[in-house]
């Protein structure tokens, strides 16, 4: 496993984590929203939870908010066990989707706000909201209501009023969903920067898997109410551990095979035909048999058809994408009829012509079909 603890299962390391997850679980009304899961995640550590809609990522994240009641387990903060400790008490900064701004409150005001609750003195908190205000840029929209700001300004406040508490650990849930792509891009290296900067304990939740590659120190990719692999960026896109990992973060290019011997890491298959020997990344390997051949489009290689050791194949269609062109060919070997590669706009094949591809002697992976999609 490429990550320091296997998903769902105690940890072993004695360190004080800032957040720590011990068997927790949740259900509503019957149904499981999240197995029981075990993660700590370091002081200081960009974690995201990534996933479908209904995976059970913002049901953790709520958790460690204490706005639901864990069925079992128990959560820490800096050590401390909060399973009991009502949401104000934690001393949790939080974003949420829609920002949660107070439309009747200026912008000075509704970043002020937790500070008031906690009784802060008026000349400490004037002072706080006006590093918050130039922490987030947004010097001068102090007296502004919510309405006079744009998306991107009214994320701004959203997370000064999050930070302006001095938070222990900052939980995000999907706070860029309702921008547009360019201010997206623009957010998340401010975002980035900034908790960079405070050495912030942050957890954020996306569906986005671009956003959490880019973003990231760790990622734990989440579906059916389990982590399916934790691990940093290039764990999870370089050396993903199931069928769904590799699916789900990247493109992926999926082949039908038979494994006919392994050696440690070094197998023998058999793919449309084509007799192929790689030497994976996996600790464990399926048994010889039917199984999936996993690859990234930047790990395929065309060549003229017909070359020994490559799977055929025929260019069905060139999409142009500026610098370079995605070229989708249609395989007898892949698992759903289609395999895709990028190639310099300039190198694109015509519509038409046969060819091979051909996959490198180390990066690819195999997963066991009756697994394939958990």
């Amino acid at each position: 496993m490429s990550s320091e603890n296997a998903p769902n299962t105690p940890p072993k390391t004695c360190e004080v984590p800032a957040v720590q997850i011990d068997g927790v679980s949740k259900s509503f009304s019957g149904t499981v929203a999240l197995e029981p899961v075990w993660l700590k995640i370091r002081k200081g550590e960009f974690l995201t939870l990534l996933g479908p809609s209904g995976c059970g990522k913002t049901t953790l994240l709520n958790l460690i908010a204490g706005f639901l009641e864990a069925d079992k387990g128990e959560l820490f903060i800096n050590g401390e066990l909060v399973t009991q400790v009502p949401p104000h008490q934690r001393e949790i900064g939080i974003v949420f989707q829609n920002y949660a701004l107070f439309p009747h409150m200026t912008v000075a005001q509704n970043i002020a706000y937790g500070l008031r609750t906690r009784r802060v003195p008026k000349v400490e908190t004037a002072d706080r909201v006006r590093e918050a205000l130039a922490l987030v840029k947004l010097e001068g929209f102090a007296g502004r209501r919510p309405r006079q700001l744009s998306g991107g300004q009214q994320q701004r406040v959203a997370l000064a009023r999050a930070l302006v508490i001095r938070p222990r650990v900052l939980l995000l849930d999907e706070p860029f969903s309702a921008l547009d792509r360019n201010l997206r891009t623009a957010m998340q290296v401010e975002l980035k920067e900034i908790q960079s900067r405070l050495g912030l304990t942050t957890v954020f939740v996306t569906h986005d898997q671009s956003e959490a590659l880019s973003m990231s120190d760790r990622i734990a990719v989440m579906s059916r109410g389990r982590i399916r692999q934790i691990g940093t960026p290039p764990d999870i896109y370089d050396r993903p551990q199931s069928h769904f990992v590799s699916n789900f973060v990247g493109d992926a290019n999926m082949f039908q095979a038979t494994l006919k011997e392994k050696t440690g890491t070094l197998v023998q298959l058999d793919v449309g035909g084509t007799r192929l020997t790689l030497d994976t990344y996996q600790d464990e390997l399926p048994e010889p048999g039917q199984v999936t051949l996993f690859a990234r489009p930047e790990q395929c290689h065309l060549t003229k058809a017909g070359q020994p050791g490559t799977i055929p194949a025929t260019v069905a269609l060139s999409v142009y994408q500026g610098s370079y062109a995605e070229v989708h060919l249609d395989c007898l070997a892949a698992e759903t009829g289609r395999v895709m590669q990028r190639v310099p706009a300039s190198e694109a094949p015509e519509e038409g012509t046969a060819v091979g591809i051909a996959l490198p002697a180390s990066g690819p992976a195999i997963y066991d079909l009756q697994g394939s999609f958990s």
